[in-house]
């Protein structure tokens, strides 16, 4: 239990910006084709019993918030041909689906925070020693900067958040290329920005380009 402690105080941190914090995820947002090597996704397995449920947030179930993220992970990595098989393990850890609020004086936004594993199939072995933390946001647009809540249904932001989680996750394994075979040459240095620090980030820029009250 101790163990969890640092893992919840994360979580709480980021709960407790979601409600003041524009966000933009502009590193997960780029949609260009990536080649991993020789993955080709084995088994897609998404785990969402026990998932905590943000502030301000409209509900979801666990049904609901699996079915959306099996579904972008299959978009993102069905159609990768290569020889030899992994297995994504995914657990959703939290949501936020962001509610109607008064723009650029209360705007929730939404969140999505997933623990990842990656096996490799033919050796039978975890390839990642600790299990990484993909956080992801909705990303930074004209609906976005005012609140998703007031501009997009559920589906619509269970859709976004997901494919957002599926594009972190193959920048992820990416940059650990070595895994799947990449030319080390193709590898792209691993992102240090934290959830935090994007989320600080992108409130400053919220705070930049809102109109000025008269």
């Amino acid at each position: 239990m101790f163990a969890m402690l640092p893992f919840l105080r994360r979580v709480c941190a980021l709960f407790a910006l979601i409600a003041l914090a524009a966000c933009t995820d502009a590193n997960v947002l780029e949609d260009k084709p990536v080649d991993l090597g020789d993955f080709q996704l084995g088994h897609n397995i998404v785990v969402t019993e026990g998932m905590k449920q943000g502030p301000f947030s409209r509900k979801a179930t666990e049904e609901e918030v699996q079915t959306a993220v099996v579904k972008a992970i299959d978009q993102r990595f069905g159609a990768k041909d290569g020889d030899r098989l992994y297995h994504l393990g995914l657990k959703v850890d939290a949501y936020a689906l962001a509610l109607p609020g008064v723009p650029l004086v209360f705007t929730p936004q939404s969140i999505l925070v997933i623990s990842a594993n990656v096996w490799d199939d033919a050796k039978g072995v975890k390839l990642n020693e600790e299990t990484k933390l993909i956080t992801v946001f909705e990303g930074f647009s004209g609906s976005t900067l005012v609140g998703s809540g007031l501009t997009r249904r559920k589906p619509v932001q269970l859709a976004t958040l997901s494919a957002n989680a599926a594009r972190a996750i193959e920048r992820w394994l990416l940059e650990n290329g070595e895994w799947f075979g990449i030319d080390p040459s193709l590898i792209p240095e691993p992102e240090e920005e934290d959830a935090l620090a994007k989320l600080a980030a992108a409130k400053k820029t919220a705070a930049e380009t809102a109109p000025e009250a008269n």
